[in-house]
């Protein structure tokens, strides 16, 4: 067996082109979507993701500002900045990228953009809206890989799922998503006992625990769908996911590829979200 590729790349490039049409309906009823992206300091994996979007978004007809702040500014400061925003009627998405420096507080900061600009869908109120299985922004991983699962008719209700990793960006959110999908679901970390016995049980294994290359074909059943989060480079400077690509890929049915899988799919569903806000701004819902 070998897995076939799901295909990150060429999924956001059709998402991206359905945007692009929704762009063009809204700017014909006067309305252009707009990205605000904060970045503080000069951290240089910030700064290329940041470029990423901005690219993207132009690209998409969506207009996307970028506001630089200095390392040291001041978290209230900040925090005005973010209430600007809020009351600005023509920014439709607020973004603040992390990490921030550390005498900012990261939780005080996302929290104060309002649920509605909120494209990040971190905001407790949105995330409490998805745990209900209400409607709202969503947050951009978890949701990319749920198209994955659309596009390539790959069925979630009634399977097992296992999610190595628990962050409030992917493992939390991502459970809610497929637990609203009727997925039976278990959360693995780094204090689960016998982890290979628990990822084996699962009918789709997704990884997002930041160790390169952990996960090999012992972690994984055979015929399972594999999702790969993982961004790491290892000693030779490649990049590469959580996942053990060239043994895992053996057993697998279905792999994401890093690069080239999750992290298209996630910018796409920024771009998407972005759009979804300007669309609610005109109709209040």
């Amino acid at each position: 067996m070998v897995a076939t590729i799901l295909d990150g790349r060429m999924l956001s490039k059709k998402i991206r082109t359905n945007v692009s049409e929704k762009v063009s309906l809204l700017k014909q009823e006067g309305i252009t979507p707009k990205l605000v992206v904060i970045l503080v300091g000069e951290d240089p994996a910030s700064q290329v993701y940041v470029r990423n979007k901005r690219k993207t978004a132009h690209a998409l007809g969506i207009e996307a500002v970028d506001i630089r702040l200095p390392e040291n500014v001041e978290e209230d400061e900040l925090i005005r900045l973010i209430d600007e925003l809020n009351s600005d009627r023509t920014v439709h998405g607020i973004l603040v990228q992390l990490p921030l420096p550390k005498h900012i507080n990261e939780n005080k900061v996302t929290h104060r953009i309002i649920p509605e600009k909120d494209v990040d869908g971190f905001h407790p109120l949105n995330i409490g809206k998805l745990f209900m299985n209400i409607p709202g922004p969503l947050p951009c991983t978890p949701r990319g890989i749920m198209e994955f699962f659309k596009e390539y008719d790959i069925p979630v209700s009634g399977k097992r799922v296992v999610i190595v990793g628990r962050s409030n960006i992917v493992g939390r959110p991502m459970a809610a998503l497929l637990v609203n999908s009727d997925a039976t679901v278990t959360i693995a970390h780094s204090k689960t006992k016998n982890l290979a016995e628990v990822t084996k049980q699962a009918d789709i294994l997704i990884v997002a625990i930041g160790k390169g290359e952990f996960i090999d074909e012992n972690y994984v059943r055979k015929g399972a769908v594999v999702i790969d989060v993982g961004m790491n480079r290892n000693s030779d400077g490649k990049l590469v996911g959580d996942v053990n690509m060239e043994s895992v890929s053996k057993v697998a049915s279905y792999i994401t590829p890093v690069p080239g899988g999750v992290g298209p799919m996630t910018i796409a569903m920024l771009m998407k979200q972005t759009v979804e806000l300007a669309e609610r701004s005109v109709t209040g819902e």
